[in-house]
């Protein structure tokens, strides 16, 4: 599909530089991003699927009915989402489906989702113990991962730190990360790969006090791909869920995503 998006900051630069180019821009009042009208006047779409759960994320709604006002003479249907919890995913995914005029295809496959997620819940559900875990976002500066995350992290089989269910994810302190000292620290920055997760991790390695974290001593460290899986609230919200419970429980879990989802640190 034609890219009809683009982010201005520097998605090269480094998380620091980022966030801080971001804030630049919001305390400007000016949008993170920009939109090809140009290419959307071409397309003339019946149907444009937006999104109002983050304006640092993507596109937001407002900005999409700007665009849409100035640049169509047609008036396509605009469709936003902004989900908080795993319910709410599931309710998007019906409402793109008959939206498309595809509700009972919709309804086959939230099926299938959901029964690979009441899979997990129910071998993960019968473990005792639960590892203390935390999920962070953003790396510099700290953020714990909020929205369906944490409740992912319960099902998964752990118990989750930092981070509230159904809640923007929110800044953190170095010192709160310390002070919970979970026994799992999974990193998953909003929009990077593994590769590029990795290459991030230098300003946390360099913390005198990282080496005397009990995850990190314990080697329970993880770096996931944030961008393709726990960052979208798409049908790979599920694969997400896998990969929490492979990291939680390896020895009980093992859906093929390590080296591909997630690796250690």
């Amino acid at each position: 599909m034609p890219v009809c998006t683009a982010a201005k900051v520097d998605a090269t630069a480094s998380s620091s530089e980022i966030d801080r180019q971001v804030k630049q821009l919001v305390q400007d009042a000016v949008s993170v991003y920009r939109i090809d009208t140009d290419s959307l006047r071409r397309l003339k779409p019946d149907l444009i699927l937006t999104q109002a759960q983050c304006e640092v994320c993507a596109v937001s709604l407002p900005e999409v009915e700007a665009a849409v006002g100035q640049s169509l003479g047609t008036k396509p249907r605009i469709i936003s989402l902004s989900p908080k919890r795993l319910a709410d995913i599931w309710d998007d995914f019906r409402t793109v489906a008959e939206a498309l005029d595809l509700a009972d295809h919709g309804k086959e496959v939230l099926r299938s989702l959901k029964m690979r997620v009441v899979g997990v819940i129910e071998r993960a559900c019968m473990l005792k113990n639960p590892p203390s875990v935390a999920c962070v976002e953003w790396i510099e500066p700290l953020m714990a991962a909020g929205n369906w995350v944490p409740e992912m992290v319960e099902l998964a089989g752990g118990r989750n730190l930092v981070g509230e269910a159904a809640r923007h994810s929110a800044w953190m302190n170095w010192e709160t990360l310390r002070d919970h000292n979970p026994d799992i620290i999974i990193f998953m920055p909003c929009g990077f790969g593994l590769q590029r997760t990795r290459a991030e991790m230098g300003p946390m390695l360099q913390r005198p006090e990282w080496a005397k974290l009990h995850a990190v001593r314990n080697g329970r460290v993880c770096l996931t791909d944030g961008n393709q899986f726990f960052n979208r609230p798409g049908p790979r919200i599920v694969e997400s869920l896998e990969i929490l419970a492979e990291i939680c429980h390896p020895d009980r879990f093992n859906f093929g995503h390590r080296g591909k989802g997630w690796e250690k640190l």
